[in-house]
């Protein structure tokens, strides 16, 4: 499957009920590179590609590092640019 057939985009209330986390929890672990970073949806507006964000939860059940994690967020992030 191609990235292009899952860009499915998730607003944070969704994505925080996924997580059952806090936001600040959330913002911490985006800003510790452990969950990826939101995509600009317009001036004031943003939010999270679902295929990060379940490949990362995926990744958080096998119980990967937060090494392992910091790496496959980096990789997801790069990906980005290869979306056409």
């Amino acid at each position: 499957m191609n990235i292009t057939d899952k860009l499915i985009v998730n607003r944070k209330p969704e994505v925080l009920k996924r997580l059952g986390i806090s936001k600040t929890t959330f913002h911490n672990r985006i800003n510790q590179n452990l969950l990826p970073p939101p995509i600009s949806l317009g001036d004031r507006a943003v939010g999270y590609l679902q295929h990060e964000i379940d490949t990362v939860l995926a990744a958080m059940v096998a119980g990967k590092s937060d090494s392992d994690l910091k790496m496959l967020v980096a990789e997801l992030v790069t990906q980005r640019q290869h979306v056409a």
